[in-house]
């Protein structure tokens, strides 16, 4: 069975890569390999901060590895927060950085917004990068109790319920990650 570190100790995002590729790869996070460090994310773009982090997995222990960026898009603030999702309002405080994302929209009625997510795979001695997109929009206020991050005020296209509404199960079978994670497990069973 090929195992892969995944440039992560997000238990949310480890726990839906794994089940999106089920047991036919065995991933382990940063927690496995006993790294603590705290991997650089300065590129510009979502791509640049994915290679980053396997970039730095490779240099460090020589493990096959893959690292995604991830983050939400929103029309009408030129696709703001973007690569800064995690750190939008300044901290990495998701109720702070939700708050700011409503507060700048206000009313203005272009509430178009997309999740990115973009994984960076390295494997035998080469790069690859896989890439998920969903549209949706962004409500006025949050709703649902799980999911996480901005999950409680995006609605999916062709849905009536946010992220943080739906199950673990229901999110894992449109997200952005989840189309993203769907390349890189074809592209390994390839």
């Amino acid at each position: 069975m090929l195992e892969l570190v995944f440039a992560t100790n997000n238990a949310h995002k480890l726990e839906e890569v794994q089940q999106v590729v089920g047991d036919r790869f065995k991933i382990r996070s940063l927690a496995d390999i006993n790294c603590q460090d705290d991997i650089p994310e300065t590129g510009d773009t979502f791509e640049e901060n994915a290679k980053q982090k396997t970039d730095y997995l490779v240099n460090k222990y020589g493990l096959y590895s893959f690292g995604d960026d991830s983050g939400l898009e929103v029309e009408a603030l030129d696709n703001a927060p973007g690569v800064y999702s995690a750190r939008y309002s300044g901290s990495r405080d998701m109720e702070k950085n939700i708050d700011l994302v409503l507060e700048s929209l206000g009313d203005n009625p272009n509430r178009k917004a997309r999740f990115r997510t973009v994984i960076s795979l390295f494997l035998n001695e080469q790069q690859h990068f896989f890439d998920g997109t969903i549209e949706g929009y962004i409500i006025e206020e949050r709703r649902g109790e799980g999911g996480f991050g901005y999950d409680p005020i995006f609605i999916p296209d062709g849905y009536d319920k946010t992220f943080a509404e739906m199950s673990a199960n229901e999110k894992n079978q449109i997200s952005h990650r989840a189309i993203a994670v769907r390349k890189l497990a074809d592209f390994l069973n390839d």
